[in-house]
């Protein structure tokens, strides 16, 4: 029975320091040495679906071999907080890719 008192505070201390750590996302900025090709497409904002979404528009993604076209899209909005959509951005002679995220991530 105390084995298994130790190895239950054990557990319950440990996931007590992970549940802080696992909330805390950090957006990762991926360098890139390739230009991104010109954009896919022009587009045409499409009307919002309904009230509660914020638009992203279609952009190059970095899969870690070479860019992907992402389409445009609506992202539902959270309440309370603010989304930054996707960028590349040039810095040097590098692009730097930032994935769309919300102010928390």
């Amino acid at each position: 029975m105390k084995l298994f008192s130790v190895v239950a505070g054990a557990s319950l201390a440990l996931g007590a320091i992970a549940v802080p750590i696992i909330g805390q996302a950090k957006v990762v900025e991926l360098e890139i040495t390739t230009a991104p090709p010109p954009p896919f497409s022009v587009e045409v904002t499409p009307p919002q679906p309904r009230e509660g979404f914020v638009y992203e528009p279609g952009h190059y993604s970095w899969d870690g071999t070479r860019y992907v076209w992402i389409d445009a899209q609506y992202v539902k909005m959270r309440e309370g907080h603010v989304y930054t959509p996707a960028l590349l951005d040039q810095r040097g002679g590098k692009w730097v890719y930032i994935p769309g995220h919300w102010d928390d991530d």
